[in-house]
């Protein structure tokens, strides 16, 4: 489709002049993330992710709080849908910059860079 292809090379030419940070929509207004797959994640966030679906317990305090989705790079959703998870970072003296954020599971997102990108999480 032409106008697929339009967007797409759009969204590249915003993404890569003058710092604008843009946002891939598709047609029904709604955001795109990349994918990964469960089988590619750090064994840290699939270790995360397997707490996630159990109930915890979490080994950090923050787990479970509310993610504002400021940013906007995720869905817009009520505040209050979706929750975020720290993923052990390895040799990080904090908590690190990886996280996962998850709405009702299935659905979750992992970021690396502290919100800067996420890619979902497929199962």
């Amino acid at each position: 489709m032409k106008t697929a292809g339009a967007l797409r090379f759009l969204f590249i030419l915003l993404s890569l002049f003058g710092g604008i940070q843009a946002q891939a929509l598709d047609f029904s207004g709604n955001h795109l993330a990349q994918t990964i797959a469960v089988s590619s994640l750090p064994p840290e966030a699939r270790d995360t992710l397997r707490l996630i679906k159990q109930g915890g317990p979490f080994p950090y305090p923050r787990d479970g709080a509310v993610f504002g989705n400021y940013e906007k790079l995720l869905p817009p959703q009520a505040r209050g849908y979706y929750r975020e998870y720290t993923v052990k970072t390895p040799g990080a003296r904090n908590r690190g910059a990886r996280r996962i954020v998850c709405g009702p599971l299935p659905e979750c997102y992992f970021t690396a860079d502290h919100y800067r990108t996420f890619q979902r999480i497929k199962e």
